[in-house]
């Protein structure tokens, strides 16, 4: 029996950059040919990162797509290559893949399905590609997909698998993580399988690109569903596979005129490649591991080298610290508490323990004269009278200015440390808490925070985010003995009703029939509505859930519509 040794390669594009990436495909194909491959595949857009957004509009952007795939021609003179590019032809852009052979440009897919959905935008860039591919060579025929084109059960794509009798499906993709997406992913594959009796090789982009990460994972899926090969999850690598070659009568074809002759080598007997199948890390790992690949690509991909956050004593800035060092090291992490006459000295404290457990320096700066500076200034305009809300806010918008000089004095990056469940309710202060370049846990909910604090501790084998903190009632620490709770449901209740309402787009009778009370989903439900603009001017943050803020769900400002209200006669 013969083999086709199959490489999947997947890797970390800097969006744009061409020649890093163009570096990266190139050594993946010198370790493929080093270790007789035959065939290599490659992510969808991988010679310039996903998404590219409005870059396609510029002619020079897809101009550089196409240089650099004729750039990488001579390096595939021993296999085959499948690599992600845009392309231009008669004037349309397509999502296309690249097939490299014998030194040259051999062959061009272009994507059939385009998704416009959620976080894609395909259709505003992209023409749908209408001609299949195939990959014919050494009795094995292959057909070329990328992404989306197997997601639709039943669609183009699909009928044409079925009609030629192929025996692999090559899928270049470009999947965004969020929490459960691998398990999804790998029912889709399997499904794709049995249905069609044929091999899928899929091969997912990792890293992270703004919101988005990508988490690797790469499969390959025989004929009858199972899990031949899998790639590890958030880090690039080349993996190996010896696939057997079909032997004895074809599968019956319905002829195409867009089979394309390959001469791939194949191998008489298998390799051994250890590790061919790599776990699937469990729900909080691959969510901790997509918050760490997110904060590091974001950071070093746009050329900042340390960080600091404002460090409260509180979970939430603990875990986006505890993050930030396992994504930067320590030495490239900087705290800093601002104490004001509200702060306790648990919390205080707390915050020397975390930085201390951490290895990171820690910055004092009082912000008591400061504050007392603005109440001064605005007391003749405030006139006598009891002081409110703005009092609390001057607070956060003074420590949101010091973060924000240390990040203009010294080039650090400002890290925010607002959740999902006070992001979408509005408890947050603009130009404050929510002043930063990026925010680490911004679509985390606080349940969900407290869970990955825990694992933190498990994963140090001790508290290196004191027991005090997690046990300790959430507080803003804005005014005397507050409390979270004094403003906004129990965070477990918060958190449910959320995700019903911003995550599922149930309605209010429905949240209702779920068991909660009326006018507390009422409450969260206007809370949610009315700070949409605040959400729309904070900084980008990971995306670990189904639908987060941002990319995901998009709303006007200026909005009427209540969940509930039916418009009058």
């Amino acid at each position: 029996m013969s083999y086709l040794r199959l490489g999947l390669a997947q890797i970390n594009p800097v969006m744009g950059d061409f020649r890093v990436n163009r570096e990266k495909i190139s050594t993946k194909l010198r370790e493929a040919a080093g270790a007789g491959a035959g065939l290599v595949v490659f992510p969808e857009l991988a010679v310039c990162g996903y998404p590219p957004e409005d870059l396609l509009l510029k002619t020079g952007f897809v101009n550089a797509c196409q240089q650099t795939i004729r750039d990488l021609g001579p390096a595939t003179k021993d296999l085959v290559a499948v690599v992600g590019f845009a392309h231009r032809e008669q004037g349309r852009v397509h999502n296309s893949a690249a097939v490299l052979a014998r030194g040259r440009l051999a062959g061009v897919y272009h994507k059939r399905e385009l998704p416009n959905y959620g976080v894609f935008d395909e259709k505003r860039y992209f023409t749908p590609g209408h001609l299949p591919l195939l990959l014919d060579g050494r009795g094995l025929r292959a057909a070329v997909t990328i992404c989306e084109d197997i997601w639709v059960e039943g669609g183009e794509a699909e009928r044409f698998i079925r009609q030629q009798g192929v025996d692999l499906i090559i899928n270049c993709s470009a999947s965004p993580f969020y929490a459960g997406k691998f398990a999804k992913r790998r029912r889709l594959l399997t499904g794709l399988a049995r249905r069609t009796k044929a091999a899928v090789a899929y091969v997912n982009m990792v890293g992270g690109q703004d919101e988005l990460v990508f988490d690797g994972g790469s499969l390959v899926i025989d004929a009858q569903g199972k899990v031949l090969a899998s790639a590890p999850h958030f880090e690039e690598s080349l993996h190996l596979l010896d696939l057997p070659l079909p032997t004895g009568k074809r599968r019956k074809s319905g002829g195409s005129s867009r089979a394309l002759r390959v001469a791939w080598p194949g191998q008489e007997k298998p390799g051994s490649f250890p590790n061919t199948r790599v776990p699937a890390p469990g729900r909080l790992e691959e969510i901790y591991a997509a918050l760490v690949t997110g904060t590091r690509d974001y950071v070093r991909k746009n050329g900042f080298q340390k960080v600091v956050l404002g460090l409260s004593g509180g979970i939430d800035s603990s875990l986006t610290a505890a993050v930030a060092i396992d994504a930067l090291g320590p030495g490239n992490v900087v705290g800093v508490t601002m104490p004001s006459e509200f702060t306790s000295t648990a919390t205080l404290s707390d915050a020397g323990r975390l930085a201390g457990n951490l290895g990171i320096r820690l910055l004092t700066i009082p912000i008591t004269p400061i504050f007392q500076a603005y109440k001064d200034s605005l007391a003749e305009t405030f006139s006598e009278g009891r002081p409110g809300i703005e009092n609390e806010n001057i607070q956060a918008r003074v420590r949101g200015n010091l973060l924000m000089a240390l990040s203009n004095r010294l080039g650090w990056l400002v890290l925010t440390t607002g959740n999902k469940s006070e992001t979408a309710v509005g408890y947050c202060t603009l130009y404050g808490d929510m002043a930063g370049g990026f925010a680490v846990i911004k679509d985390v909910p606080k349940t969900l925070v407290f869970e990955l604090s825990g694992l933190v501790n498990r994963t140090h084998g001790k508290d290196v985010i004191p027991a005090s903190v997690i046990e300790r009632p959430p507080s803003a620490e804005l005014r005397p003995d507050q409390k979270d709770e004094d403003s906004l449901p129990p965070y477990p209740v918060l958190d449910k009703v959320l995700q019903a309402y911003v995550e599922e787009d149930r309605d209010l009778e429905a949240i209702v029939r779920q068991g909660h009370a009326r006018n507390l989903v009422q409450e969260v439900i206007r809370l949610v509505d009315q700070n949409e603009y605040k959400r729309r001017q904070a900084p980008p943050g990971v995306k670990i859930t189904p639908k987060a803020f941002g990319r995901d769900r998009r709303l006007p400002l200026t909005n009427r519509f209540r969940p509930g209200r039916l418009p009058s006669r």
